[in-house]
């Protein structure tokens, strides 16, 4: 199970939302760029990066970063937020995303979705939000009545194989993670790669989820607020990620 640890963009720099509230914004000094670096230091491989901004507004909103980032690491980047039409997709990828996360247009516009899996193939996530067990949709400000199991079981008959769950009403809280939602998607779902997000608060967290067999582990605030260190994530990776 990888921790891949997340960086969440608004205006170019680093943030954290809490529940997905754009109200509850907490900012850190640290450039984007050389947070990225400081994980790849310690073995991490991959980096979520969400273009707050983005999800919002339906367009992707901080390409540039994502470039700066890709052009001084060496991480394997799985970029999210805005992408709404076919261009957006192609400048990401050729800004140096490894992948993208798809959330709001598999609700919205699942057509869409489905060429671009055609497409593309296993480079598309699929990124499920949900808040009681329901999708959640344009930077998690709308929710959908669509439940989660049924809605990831059609993914991955459609071909997506990866992808992430963030319960909402854990994210940013450093309450812990849904571990009894994801034991039921790995029940529900199996043939999903299963990527936990939300609520991580120490490393014990990670730990516990290695018995649910995840493909991977987002952290984020737990990292930023001093509750994982980048020496614990160095010991991880070297004993749990080779």
């Amino acid at each position: 199970m990888q921790i891949i640890p997340a960086i969440d963009l608004i205006n170019g720099r680093c943030v954290r939302l809490s529940q997905g509230d754009y109200q509850r914004v907490t900012e850190y000094k640290e450039n984007p760029e050389d947070v990225a670096k400081r994980f790849e230091d310690v073995g991490v491989k991959r980096l979520h990066l969400v273009d707050l901004d983005g999800a919002k507004a339906g367009a992707c909103k901080n390409l540039k970063t994502l470039e700066k980032i890709a052009s001084n690491c060496n991480l394997q980047i799985d970029f999210s937020g805005g992408l709404s039409n076919q261009n957006l997709v192609e400048d990401a990828f050729n800004a140096g995303a490894t992948y993208i996360a798809v959330g709001s247009l598999a609700v919205k516009k699942p057509d869409i979705l489905a060429q671009w899996v055609d497409n593309y193939g296993d480079k598309i996530l699929l990124a499920a939000d949900c808040k009681d067990e329901k999708i959640a949709t344009a930077g998690w400000i709308e929710e959908s009545t669509q439940e989660i199991l049924p809605f990831l079981q059609s993914w991955v008959d459609k071909g997506i194989a990866q992808g992430f769950v963030t319960d909402i009403a854990k994210d940013g809280m450093l309450q812990g993670p849904s571990t009894a939602l994801y034991t039921k998607i790995r029940k529900e779902v199996p043939n999903f790669n299963l990527v936990a997000s939300g609520g991580i608060s120490k490393m014990q967290d990670i730990l516990t989820l290695l018995d649910i067999n995840l493909a991977g582990v987002i952290v984020g605030k737990a990292i930023y607020e001093g509750k994982i260190s980048l020496l614990e994530i160095e010991k991880y990776q070297m004993q749990y990620a080779g």
